[in-house]
């Protein structure tokens, strides 16, 4: 477990995003009315301890659902269940075939999300305004938790301010959110930190609030077509395009971000003790299984009973790790291939593929030594396999292509049946590697989740670069991508890389950083077929509006004037 100075906890923060959806009270949206706040407390404790709330505020959301939201809906995960173990209503199979559901947790974090820019415009007001230069760090959380809203949601309210308590806050178009966005980065990225050390881990500083918007104009396109089924990513046309090269540039001139592996290896930047060391890191979200709880990546994407080896001994991972864990997400079998398309690479060190073998539980490298559950070696198979009973009441096994005319209810969930060969469906990850001293304590780990990393800006940089930009600094998108092929140890190209290559690469080095759906979508491949999405399926969904998602039925409920998003 990290030993982290608790201040850094204390204000270590996730940026901020929020642009929310439709027309609501603002009591609905947690927007507190200006009247019931009071002088700005001066002390620098309390500065700090009211800036932290802001800076951590979705660090449960971010350390699971906006995940499950995120990983499960893009071609990375298939969320699996077993014989009703981890079915929990259909949520995970349904962020998977994309039929997602407005009652789902999976997707229900709306309010969270408003809860966090509410903070932030608490904090803007109690320390004089926005005329204030001290308020561009709220400032640039508000714009994240914003960008999260809009991005996830579609057409939102424009949050940037408290409003009275009576006052109705009406939805505005995605486009404008995004205009607005685009604006309040324009205008705080000057008053920003532009000191990156311990100090800052965790909080906006200038190259925080120029990633994202580098994010924002890459999908400039998406953001502002005339509704979310109108965007076409065959015909993709962006002003931005040099803007997003300018912003990496100035994020590379600084020389404070690197773009090298960890002291052990790519693995080594996404283990427990990661921090401000790793200078790949731009903005990260901390996290600590004590003082900074919500980071619960790891347990689903650990083989059903990883736990230990079913016989009183050590789990995979080198030692009983304290807690059942979950197993319900497995890789899938399209996107295993791209992770392992390569002859050599580095990041496939995470990838659980084929037989599992024992990690050492000091070091987190891998051994030459199988696991073993109840004595006998744990093999994972690259298909997804689904489980089903026919009329008979036999048992079978059906990989998409095998001619089943009737899939009955056990498909629809997505069930791979409740013993070693149904937990063993799909290749796994130890990306976010657990240790037992982290899983005991509510199964939370102390892996600091990254938001926006130098490797993500080179990559922007390239496909900028292909789509239309004019290179600088002697920097093309072929050296460009060489670069991040070159630090992994992957083979390098000879020539300029395709858009398709990129997007392929982008996969391979952000691989389980929330960052898929979003490449899917700019690239068109959202609607592709992978993993149990394909047309035929039952209850998977094709249609362009799933590329938000639905407005929760709680938010709903209470702001019974605002329409559900187009398709739902």
């Amino acid at each position: 477990m990290k030993k982290n100075n608790i201040s850094i906890f204390l204000a270590a923060g996730l940026v901020c995003c929020a642009a929310s959806t439709a027309l609501t009270s603002c009591t609905d949206l947690d927007v507190e009315p200006r009247g019931e706040y009071t002088e700005y407390p001066s002390s620098e404790e309390a500065v700090e301890a009211k800036m932290a709330d802001v800076y951590f505020h979705l660090r449960g959301t971010l350390g699971r659902r906006y995940m499950e939201a995120q990983a499960l809906s893009s071609d990375e995960w298939v969320g699996i269940s077993f014989d009703g173990d981890y079915a929990d209503g259909g949520i995970y199979a349904q962020c998977a075939l994309h039929n997602f559901n407005a009652s789902s947790a999976c997707t229900g974090w709306y309010e969270d999300v408003t809860s966090g820019i509410t903070k932030a415009n608490k904090v803007i007001v109690d320390m004089g305004g926005e005329e204030n230069d001290a308020t561009a760090q709220a400032r640039a959380m508000r714009a994240f938790y914003s960008f999260i809203l809009m991005d996830s949601y579609g057409d939102s309210p424009i949050l940037n301010r408290l409003f009275d308590e009576t006052e109705q806050i009406d939805r505005s178009p995605r486009a404008d959110v995004a205009r607005w966005i685009e604006s309040e980065l324009k205008a705080i990225i000057d008053l920003l930190p532009t000191n990156v050390d311990a100090s800052t881990y965790g909080k906006p500083t200038r190259y925080m609030a120029e990633a994202l918007l580098a994010k924002l104009y890459i999908n400039w396109p998406v953001y502002t077509a005339a509704s979310v089924t109108a965007y076409d990513a065959a015909a993709y046309s962006n002003e931005h395009l040099q803007d997003v090269v300018t912003l990496v540039d100035d994020i590379i001139a600084c020389g404070k971000f690197d773009l090298a592996e960890g002291a052990n290896g790519y693995r080594s930047k996404f283990w427990p003790d990661n921090g401000s060391q790793i200078k790949d890191f731009i903005y990260a979200m901390p996290y600590d299984a004590i003082t900074a709880q919500g980071f619960q990546y790891c347990r689903p994407r650990i083989w059903r009973q990883g736990r230990n080896d079913g016989n009183g001994g050590p789990g995979y991972f080198g030692s009983d790790i304290g807690q059942s864990t979950g197993g319900n997400f497995s890789i899938s079998p399209e996107f295993a291939d791209v992770l392992l398309a390569l002859s050599s690479d580095d990041r496939q060190e995470n990838i659980l593929a084929g037989k599992i073998y024992m990690y050492d539980p000091n070091t987190y490298a891998r051994t030459s030594t199988p696991y073993t559950y109840k004595g006998e070696e744990v093999v994972l198979d690259r298909t997804i396999r689904l489980k089903y009973t026919d009329k008979q009441n036999n048992t079978h096994y059906v990989e998409w292509g095998s001619p089943v005319t009737d899939y009955p209810a056990d498909c629809a969930i997505l069930n791979t049946g409740k013993d070693v060969k149904g937990w063993s469906q799909g290749y796994k990850s130890v990306k976010y590697f657990v240790i037992r001293e982290d899983f005991i304590n509510g199964r939370n780990q102390s892996n600091d989740l990254p938001i926006f990393r130098l490797a993500d800006m080179l990559l922007l940089k390239a496909e900028a670069i292909v789509r239309g930009a004019q290179p600088t600094n002697n920097q093309t998108a072929q050296s460009l991508f060489n670069q991040i092929r070159s630090y992994v140890n992957a083979p390098t190209i000879s020539g300029t890389p395709s858009l398709e290559d990129i997007y392929q690469e982008r996969g391979r080095e952000l691989f389980d950083e929330n960052w898929r759906r979003n490449d899917m979508i700019r690239y068109g491949h959202f609607e592709d077929e992978y993993g149990f999405h394909r047309r035929g399926f039952p209850t998977a969904r094709f249609d362009k509006e799933c590329r938000v998602f639905p407005i929760p039925q709680d938010v709903l409920n209470k702001n019974t004037n605002w329409k559900q998003n187009a398709g739902y």
